[in-house]
């Protein structure tokens, strides 16, 4: 199961990286490699808000995911 929070639909950064099994600052290193093209775009973004579908792709992008 993806989410540890029943019902929540919203994670921030610190409750993503959570919910992965990772510490924020690997989550930002994810973000970098996969996400983003530049350092000026992490900049730009906001306050990141993560949705379940956000975590589930970063899941797989941390290679977290098994096959079952």
């Amino acid at each position: 199961m993806l989410s540890s929070r029943p019902g929540k639909t919203q994670f921030t950064e610190v409750e993503a990286a959570e919910e992965l099994g990772i510490t924020v600052i690997q989550l930002r290193q994810v973000i970098r490699s996969h996400v983003v093209d530049t350092e000026e775009d992490l900049r730009n973004v906001p306050i990141a808000q993560f949705q379940l579908s956000d975590l589930l792709l970063l899941r797989l992008l941390t290679g977290q995911m098994s096959a079952s």
